[in-house]
């Protein structure tokens, strides 16, 4: 996030883009509905009318994988207006007339045809937004986790330089990350192609600040996630080392990874609980929980905390810093570290935007977000205020709407998957918890009227949801909240898995896959 979550409760106006923010992000929607009740305008798109989308002040339920169109066709809506932030354009940007001339397609009456938003709506939400004068936009996965989730990024981007909306309180471009600590670890470098700090692996900076800490060290990129498990399909990669994850249920196309753990030579699994990914597994190292262990989590605005040991760890369970530790020296590697805090240590001598940040700190001011480069130092709450880190921002002009599943007759349902406020990702802990467990027990699919009626489908009657990579069961919601031809379900059943229907696209840049649009059928169970 480019400002904190605070900020968004003196926003003027908010848009939320993909993203289900009450039940998936309660900290930041909190602060969402106190900026409605003291005025400001919300802007919701969405394919669903979820809780936050029926506060909005405008609804955009978009068509899955539309949001290029509505995005773009916003940004020339607002050029056409000549309600764009010109001094902030000729200061802080650059590539904005090759921008300009790419928007040229790019009309209102053309986002109409792809997303089913009228022109005159998705118009207002350009001069609602444009106007502002303190917009913050807000955005998740259901933007990421297409075929064009990158183009979508860079669109969303674009918006923000073109209104100005960055670089001053209560406005900036704010993803809301899915899981606990992802900033923090796409922080440490846990990303195929850079180390701490999103410092290039391959760069001679890069091999110039690391080699003194950690020695020689392998520069190249690696694979990603979804590379590695096709990659163990094709029989290319024989082992696997999987720390806290679990693709068995979170990955898409369930059967294509099933086949590709079987195939491996050697799977180790580290975890808190015997997953299904690690009942595949050849050897399974007990993790300690987050209140078992000491360390930092980076939260989604970028701020550090502390984290301290309330429990001892469970007999035959470590920390994953010692895990980590003894499998290095074990193989013959460097690891002199006695705790926690020396890792830290050493993070913050080749990290520049956490060199000032200690754990004393960190202890006293509950939390810092970096950039920090001294002690000294405030923090940073708010992004790019004088200069963006590249100096200048650049507008993207390159805008390829990348082929995504198409419905069809044999499957004529758009899908797209999610989360429910009381189970979290793949269950591996909330499915454990009765009270939970007891309010969502198993999988349902949840559709239009009209789209129930045209299948033969009854509400709370099993269903059979398939694709053309498998098919699982299902109990039917029937919900006018969310639009015709477009069904919902959440991903977190092993028993009848979501991701068994997924994985027909990805983005060609982060390999992302396209969760969020998959062409289904429904019948009778």
């Amino acid at each position: 996030m480019t400002n904190s979550m605070e900020d968004m409760r003196s926003a003027d106006l908010i848009f939320v883009v993909g993203s289900n923010t009450t039940e998936q992000h309660p900290l930041a929607a909190e602060r969402i509905i106190a900026a409605k009740k003291q005025g400001a305008r919300l802007i919701v798109a969405d394919p669903r009318r979820t809780a936050l989308a029926a506060l909005a002040d405008i609804h955009l339920p978009l068509k899955p994988g539309t949001d290029l169109y509505v995005i773009n066709a916003m940004a020339k809506c607002i050029l056409d207006a000549g309600l764009h932030a010109k001094e902030f354009i000729r200061k802080r940007t650059e590539g904005f007339e090759e921008f300009t001339a790419a928007l040229a397609p790019w009309t209102l009456e053309r986002a109409e045809e792809e997303s089913g938003i009228a022109a005159d709506v998705i118009s207002k939400a350009a001069h609602w937004y444009a106007h502002g004068p303190d917009s913050s936009l807000v955005y998740c996965m259901g933007v990421t986790q297409h075929s064009s989730g990158t183009a979508n990024c860079l669109a969303l981007a674009n918006l923000v330089m073109l209104c100005g909306m960055v670089g001053r309180p209560n406005t900036g471009l704010n993803p809301l990350r899915g899981q606990n600590n992802v900033q923090g670890a796409c922080d440490m470098g846990a990303l195929p192609d850079v180390l701490t700090g999103y410092l290039r692996a391959d760069s001679a900076e890069g091999w110039e600040r690391f080699t003194p800490v950690w020695g020689d060290f392998a520069a190249t990129a690696g694979l990603t996630l979804t590379d590695m498990i096709d990659g163990a399909a094709r029989g290319g990669i024989r082992s696997l080392f999987i720390m806290g994850e679990n693709p068995a249920v979170s990955d898409p196309d369930t059967a294509h990874v099933l086949k590709a753990l079987s195939r491996l030579d050697f799977l180790v699994v580290q975890d808190i609980f015997l997953t299904e990914t690690a009942g595949h597994a050849h050897v399974v190292l007990p993790a300690a929980s987050w209140l078992e262990k000491e360390g930092t989590f980076t939260n989604t605005e970028r701020r550090v905390q502390k984290v301290n040991r309330v429990l001892p760890s469970l007999p035959g369970t470590l920390p994953d810093w010692e895990i980590l530790t003894r499998l290095l020296r074990n193989m013959g590697h460097k690891a002199e570290y006695g705790n926690p805090e020396d890792i830290f240590m050493e993070l913050r001598s080749v990290t520049p935007s956490y060199a000032g940040m200690t754990y004393a700190r960190l202890e006293k001011e509950q939390g810092i977000c970096w950039p920090c480069p001294a002690e000294d130092h405030p923090g940073t709450p708010c992004l790019h205020q004088d200069a963006f880190a590249r100096g200048k921002g650049r507008f993207a002009a390159q805008f390829v709407v990348n082929e995504q599943e198409r419905v069809s007759n044999a499957y004529p349902l758009q899908l797209t998957t999610g989360r429910v406020g009381f189970q979290y990702h793949t269950g591996s802990m909330t499915r454990r918890i009765w009270a939970l467990e007891r309010e969502f027990p198993d999988n349902f699919v949840e559709m239009h009227p009209d789209d129930a009626k045209t299948v033969g489908a009854q509400d709370n009657r099993m269903v059979r949801v398939s694709s053309q990579r498998g098919s699982v069961l299902a109990r039917v919601r029937i919900n006018r909240d969310i639009r015709r031809g477009v069904v919902f379900m959440p991903f977190h059943y092993s028993d009848n898995p979501a991701n068994a229907l997924t994985g027909g696209r990805r983005d060609p840049v982060t390999k992302t896959p396209a969760f969020k649009a998959s062409a289904v059928r429904i019948e009778e169970a």
